[in-house]
């Protein structure tokens, strides 16, 4: 990957001034590609690529987004598409997906003009793999183990204070620079997973009975391994995860739960694990020498503790009839695959798809305030029964 700028980046004072970029704009040149930004004020970033998908990472301190239209945007000339959000506090990125290795010609910033606020303008051309190889020297600025807390919020209690209480940790999917599925309407899964989240949050502390936690809790990206080991440090007994998937055929609609399998129970829990586990690749992570091969390796070594993963299909099999009675199933309604953010060996853990964003219907109900409480209610009936059944054995 290739470091070209780094300016003195993200103060806490940074992210205090309520900037906002109004536009992205692309266009052809004869060199290649330009994109500009349209930002309301001059802001520090740093720019650098990535290989294996080929991606160009603009970093801004946080910001504000007052972009019109769909968060994934078509591109144009070397630009496939674009993607922005909240990366993590204090840093918000903006990914774009390039068609091939690319090399930034240049960047500067322009001043405000009587037509045009600040705007940051970066060139992009097409170079040669090994032009692209050889400049790949450091280490993106974002990407450092210094620069990389542990994912919000901060734990409410240190572990192993109970309370006697069962510790459940929601997962709202998506988040930040990761939209997840764009609905129909526009609407984004990331939004929905987490409205979904916090009326689940908001029924289980009314119950008394657990203690409930969220990997994000605002639209921030989170890392797929983070929310694993955000899990584990705090000790959880169950963890939730919540997605709205789309599909081509848009009359497909109804929820399903999936759990941890080395194998997929079908194609399309296969496909979906796959989507789902490029998260970061979408948000613009650097994978290579992050200790992603060593992970999988303990991973597979840990699967043989079978009992986890018995627990994660119990779970599955009493929330099954819950949810439906509050919304039509797949066929199939458990199936398995092997998700990345299921793989914590000691914690059992659920992936429940809601809804299909692509089904219109579907999607009318994922939006809805009233759905969203009796399908989380639903939830809690299954945690109920979970422990209870739990408790007597």
């Amino acid at each position: 990957m290739l470091v070209l700028l780094l300016l003195p980046l993200f103060g806490p004072e940074a992210a205090a001034v309520e900037i906002a970029v109004t536009g992205i704009r692309l266009g052809e040149q004869d060199y290649g590609t330009r994109v500009v930004l349209d930002i309301t004020g001059d802001v520090d970033h740093s720019i650098f690529t990535l290989p294996d998908p080929y991606r160009v990472v603009i970093d801004l301190p946080e910001i504000e987004w007052r972009l019109p239209g769909k968060t994934l945007s078509v591109g144009r000339g070397l630009v496939q598409r674009f993607r922005y959000g909240l990366f993590r506090p204090g840093v918000s990125r903006i990914v774009l997906d390039v068609s091939g290795p690319v090399a930034v010609k240049r960047i500067f910033m322009l001043q405000p003009t009587a037509d045009f606020s600040y705007r940051l303008v970066l060139d992009l051309e097409p170079v040669s793999s090994d032009s692209f190889s050889r400049q790949a020297k450091l280490t993106p600025p974002s990407e450092t183990p210094e620069a990389a807390p542990p994912p919000e919020p901060v734990p409410e209690s240190k572990p192993g204070t109970t309370d006697g209480k069962p510790l459940i940790v929601l997962d709202p999917g998506h988040g930040g620079v990761d939209p997840g599925t764009t609905g129909l309407s526009g609407g984004y899964e990331k939004s929905i997973t987490l409205a979904f989240a916090l009326e689940l949050k908001r029924q289980i502390a009314a119950s008394g009975r657990y203690r409930v936690m969220l990997t994000r809790e605002r639209d921030v990206f989170v890392e797929l391994r983070k929310r694993v080991e955000f899990a584990r440090v705090n000790g959880a007994d169950l963890f939730i995860s919540l997605h709205a998937d789309a599909i081509a055929n848009r009359r497909i609609s109804g929820a399903a739960v999936y759990t941890l399998s080395e194998k997929a129970s079908d194609a399309e829990a296969e496909e979906l694990a796959a989507r789902e586990n490029k998260s970061d690749v979408i948000a613009g992570v650097n994978l290579v020498g992050e200790g992603y091969d060593e992970d999988v390796a303990n991973i597979l070594i840990d699967l043989a503790r079978r009992e986890t993963m018995n627990h994660s299909a119990e779970f599955a099999a009493l929330i099954i009839p819950e949810l439906g009675k509050q919304i039509s199933l797949l066929r199939k309604t458990h199936r398995y695959a092997g998700f990345r953010v299921l793989k914590a060996p000691d914690v059992p853990s659920v992936l429940i798809e809601m809804g299909y964003l692509s089904n219109p219907k579907d999607e009318a109900r994922l939006l809805d305030a009233t759905h969203r409480r009796k399908l989380m209610s639903a939830v809690v009936d299954a945690l109920d029964n979970y422990f209870n059944a739990r408790d007597r054995g």
